[in-house]
């Protein structure tokens, strides 16, 4: 197999893709695609409308990169420990307002 194109995409997309996959498909889902699918299923919290209007207000925290969205869309942080935990490895700092403006787009779409 040749990858010939790689992009980051949320889990509600991912789980919508495979799901389609699994019901379209004359064979049955790969090991590793389904082992991805038991797991977007169980943590996956978002339907795929709601993460990309997440997604969409986390855009105007302008410090924020696409990636680190991502992140907080797919983990979906309840509270200060949880973001710190998310960001731990990165180079942005946040502000306190930045931070709980986070929390709060989270809090809305959950």
């Amino acid at each position: 197999m040749e990858v010939k194109d790689e992009k980051m995409i949320l889990w509600a997309e991912a789980k919508k893709i495979l799901e389609t996959k699994e019901k379209d498909s004359n064979k049955e889902l790969g090991y590793e695609q389904n082992n991805a699918l038991d797991h977007l299923r169980k943590f996956s919290k978002l339907n795929e409308k709601k993460a990309k209007d997440m997604l969409e207000e986390l855009g105007k925290i302008e410090r924020l990169k696409d990636r680190q969205k991502m992140g907080i869309v797919n983990m979906l942080p309840q509270d200060m420990d949880d973001l710190k935990v998310l960001f731990a490895n990165e180079v942005v700092s946040l502000s306190e307002e930045d931070r709980k403006k986070i929390l709060n787009i989270v809090k809305k779409f959950t």
